[in-house]
């Protein structure tokens, strides 16, 4: 019963993490459009009126007409609508789901003793100190004298996100490290909006209500944090969805591969900032189309060479490897507590659904090597040799092929 309540709450939090997720990078990305869109305001009045730039446009049936200010309306108006539960939200929905399925079942997926050997406390205090870590060196980066020169700042906090990648990878097992990976991404992004951008836009509507001249400071580092979580979003969306993609996480490159597939995702929101502002250059574009072709090319499964033909495999012998080695999580009635019901459906736990699953099992725990999850159950080299023959056999036709 615990592990169908907790697959329940697992349900509902995710569903309100990807929601509250929308609403954030909804906004977000309708804000960079929006600055890149601003045109000179067309009446002599609205500039009077400290109008810097306005747009026009139509949706829904209805045309809206946004227009910025330099500085800020006087009197300033209200209601003034503020965009930051979105982002508190998505955060928090994330950590909890972090918590409840990496942390809570950090010996099932985030600690892998063929990666490093960590217990499952310490694979969650150092993934902690990850996501504070993190944000520090982030934040006092682009507060030190180098946080006012973009390009170097760019060129290093690129390096420190590949060691991150990298550094992950190498304490845990790939899903782990991929989703800690976009945690600590995702925990910078919402940082900047609660210590950063939300912080100086008090200041700013405070210095107007008291009658006061605006400190710039503020409205520029707002700016340049902003500019940095709309490079983040495509790298940490991917690593919310990369649990699914076995052949990504479970590669020996697979720090590698995630910086790829970040670079490439950064890459893609250039163009399309770029493009925001008209006559964008489709080179990074191209560059990430590379760089995405590239990873698949790397990530491509090369089947072992064939074991030494040792007679057939029969349907039976696999079975019992199976049932040793799987069928705890992929039965119908799992005996793990950790799985209420087989995971993604997938049943092993009879001769037919071995037979309906075979180049899935072939995948997952020859080519991949992804399953067992973490190796928890402990299959052997012997094993996956003795899955490697059978499928083969099964695609020469020559296979196993008894029911139940």
């Amino acid at each position: 019963m615990t592990a169908y309540l907790l697959e329940w709450l697992n349900l509902l939090v995710r569903w309100l993490h990807v929601i509250a997720g929308i609403a954030w990078i909804g906004s977000s990305f309708y804000f960079i459009w929006l600055d890149n869109h601003l045109r000179p305001p067309r009446r002599d009045e609205d500039g009077e009126r400290g109008v810097a730039g306005e747009v026009w446009s139509v949706h829904g049936g209805g045309f809206y007409h946004a227009q910025k200010y330099a500085a800020a309306p006087l009197p300033l108006p209200a209601p003034l609508h503020w965009f930051k539960w979105e982002a508190y939200t998505t955060w928090l929905s994330g950590i909890f789901l972090t918590g409840l399925i990496y942390w809570y079942g950090a010996s099932v997926y985030l600690v892998d003793p063929s990666v490093l050997p960590l217990s499952p406390a310490a694979g969650v205090v150092i993934a902690v100190a990850f996501l504070v870590g993190g944000w520090l060196v982030y934040d006092l980066l682009c507060r030190s004298p180098l946080g006012k020169r973009e390009g170097p700042l760019s060129a290093i906090l690129f390096v420190l996100v590949a060691l991150l990648a990298w550094a992950l990878c190498q304490l845990f097992g790939g899903r782990g490290a991929f989703i800690h990976f976009g945690v600590v991404l995702g925990t910078i992004m919402v940082a900047n909006v609660a210590m950063v951008i939300i912080p100086g836009q008090k200041r700013m509507v405070a210095a107007v209500a008291l009658g006061k001249p605006i400190d710039p400071e503020d409205g520029i580092r707002a700016k340049q944090r902003s500019v940095h979580n709309t490079y983040f979003t495509l790298p940490v969306l991917f690593t919310m969805t990369s649990n699914h993609y076995a052949v990504v996480y479970s590669h020996a490159w697979n720090w590698l591969l995630l910086i790829g597939i970040a670079l490439a995702g950064a890459l893609i929101r250039v163009y399309f900032v770029a493009r925001h502002k008209g006559g964008a250059s489709p080179l990074p574009l191209a560059a990430a189309a590379a760089i995405l072709i590239a990873v698949m090319l790397a990530a491509a499964p090369r089947a072992p060479a064939a074991a030494e033909a040792s007679g057939g495999v029969d349907i039976e012998e696999l079975r019992s490897v199976m049932e040793a080695r799987c069928a705890n999580c992929h039965a119908a009635e799992p005996t793990h507590p950790a799985f209420p019901a087989a995971p993604a459906g997938v049943l092993l736990d009879s001769n037919a659904e071995i037979l309906r699953n075979a180049e899935r099992v072939h995948q997952q725990t020859v080519i991949s090597r992804a399953m067992p999850i973490g190796n928890l159950t402990g299959m052997t080299e012997e094993e996956r040799a003795l899955v490697d023959r059978w499928y083969r056999d099964l695609e020469r036709g020559a296979g196993g092929s008894g029911r139940d």
